[in-house]
C-alpha cells in the first residue's frame, strides 16, 4: 500500500515537473524579443513600400502605421521584467502579410493610378476649354480689357500646368498629376465663373 502510494507520488512529482518545465519553455519563447520576425516585416514593408509610396500612398502608409505598431509593442515588452511577444508577433506577421499582399497588388493599383490620372487630366482639359470659349465671349466694354487681358493669362497659366500634367503622366508620377489636374480644373472654373459674372452684369446694363 505504502509503495503504490510512493509511486503515485513519484507519477504526481514527475508530472509536476514535466508542467513546470514545459512553462518555462513558453515562458522563455515569449520572453525573447523576436528579431527574426521583426526583420522578415520590415523587409517585406520596405520591399511593397517602395512602389506603393508612388502608386497607393494611402496603402504604403497603412503598412507603416502596421509595422511601427507592432515595433511600438516590442518597445513595450523591452521596458518590461516579465517580458510577452506574442502580441508583437502576431502584430509582425500581420505587417508581413499585409505587406506582401500589397507588393502583389501594386501592378493593379498602379494601372487604377494612371487610369485616373489620365481622367482628371481630361477634366481638366474640358474645364480650360470650356472657360477658353466663354471668355472668347467675354463682353468688351470700357474697362474690361484689363480684366480680359488678366483671365487670358490665367488660362495661359492653365495650359502651362496641363503641360507638366503630361509629363508628370508619362514620368509615371500619377499622384502628383492628379492633385496638378485638379488645381488646374479648378483654376478654369474660377475663369468660367468670372466670365459668367462679366456677361450677366453686361445684360443687366
Amino acid at each position: 500500500m505504502d509503495k503504490q502510494l510512493k509511486g503515485e507520488d513519484v507519477m504526481k512529482a514527475v508530472k509536476y515537473l514535466l508542467l513546470g518545465l514545459i512553462a518555462a519553455a513558453l515562458f522563455v519563447g515569449c520572453g525573447k524579443q523576436p528579431t527574426q520576425d521583426i526583420e522578415a516585416a520590415k523587409a517585406a514593408v520596405d520591399a511593397a513600400a517602395a512602389d506603393a509610396e508612388k502608386y497607393a500612398p494611402e496603402d504604403a502608409k497603412a503598412i507603416k502605421d502596421s509595422l511601427q505598431a507592432a515595433m511600438d509593442e516590442v518597445k513595450t515588452q523591452d521596458g518590461k521584467t516579465f517580458k510577452n511577444y506574442g502580441k508583437a508577433k502576431d502584430m509582425l506577421t500581420k505587417a508581413k502579410s499585409d505587406a506582401e499582399a500589397l507588393k502583389t497588388a501594386i501592378p493593379q493599383k498602379k494601372e487604377a493610378a494612371k487610369n485616373n490620372a489620365i481622367s482628371a487630366q481630361d477634366a481638366a482639359k474640358t474645364a480650360a476649354q470650356d472657360a477658353k470659349q466663354l471668355l472668347a465671349k467675354a463682353p468688351k466694354g470700357k474697362g474690361s480689357k484689363a480684366d480680359i487681358e488678366a483671365m487670358k493669362a490665367d488660362l495661359k497659366g492653365v495650359d502651362e500646368s496641363l503641360a507638366e500634367v503630361q509629363k508628370l503622366i508619362e514620368g509615371e508620377n500619377y499622384g502628383e498629376a492628379i492633385n496638378k489636374a485638379n488645381a488646374a480644373k479648378e483654376k478654369a472654373g474660377s475663369i468660367a465663373e468670372q466670365v459668367k459674372q462679366a456677361q450677366e452684369k453686361a445684360g443687366k446694363k
